[in-house]
């Protein structure tokens, strides 16, 4: 069993400043921008960030629906586009799933970031 902590791969449609503060935290986060594949297909990043065993994190309802038909992965967090998080709870969230999961837990799971 692998007990180090997740790693996260940003989608093109979350800020910058997420991963920004994250590394500056000591989490490992690349974006879609940092990889140079902005307009690539939800798929292909899926496929990509499960290759290089991140957690996927995105606000792309075409995610979920991957999820739904069984897509394997390393990971997801899904947070719908409508309910607008800030960079703020995004780094929060994403520090506790960091701190709270291995990376061996996180395959083929998914989390709602959701308002309550």
């Amino acid at each position: 069993m692998d007990d180090r902590s997740p790693s996260f791969y940003l989608d093109e449609h979350l800020p910058v400043a997420i991963a920004e503060q994250l590394n500056r935290r000591g989490i490992d986060t690349i974006t879609v921008r940092d990889l140079g594949l902005r307009g690539k297909s939800d798929a292909h990043h899926l496929l990509l960030s499960s290759e290089m065993g991140r957690v996927l994190c995105s606000v792309d309802d075409d995610i979920v629906r991957l999820f739904n038909e069984g897509a394997e992965h390393a990971g997801i967090v899904f947070a719908s586009r409508k309910d607008r998080r800030s960079t703020g709870t995004w780094v929060r969230f994403l520090e506790w799933l960091h701190y709270t999961y291995t990376a061996d837990e996180m395959i083929n799971h998914i989390e709602y970031l959701r308002l309550v």
